[in-house]
């Protein structure tokens, strides 16, 4: 169980650090996903959960897998 909430913590960490290493700001994100800025602050600060879809758009964007996103592993490519 306690990895359970190691992983769910991970994604709040990885959408800061995936925005900050691309240089996006919390609106340039939120205009990609159309959404408000305060939406997305929220998904970003761990306050609301993030959708599927939302996280499939991030990956893509990112160039990342959605498990990493996720916290599931630590690779960014996806899974073999």
């Amino acid at each position: 169980m306690v990895a359970f909430y190691r992983v769910i913590g991970m994604y709040f960490k990885r959408l800061y650090e995936l925005r900050e290493d691309n240089d996006f700001s919390k609106k340039n994100i939120a205009e990609y996903l159309h959404m408000n800025r305060e939406v997305y602050r929220r998904y970003e600060a761990g306050i609301r959960e993030i959708p599927v879809w939302a996280v499939i758009k991030l990956s893509e964007l990112y160039r990342v897998s959605t498990d990493y996103i996720l916290g599931l592993t630590d690779e960014k490519g996806p899974r073999a």
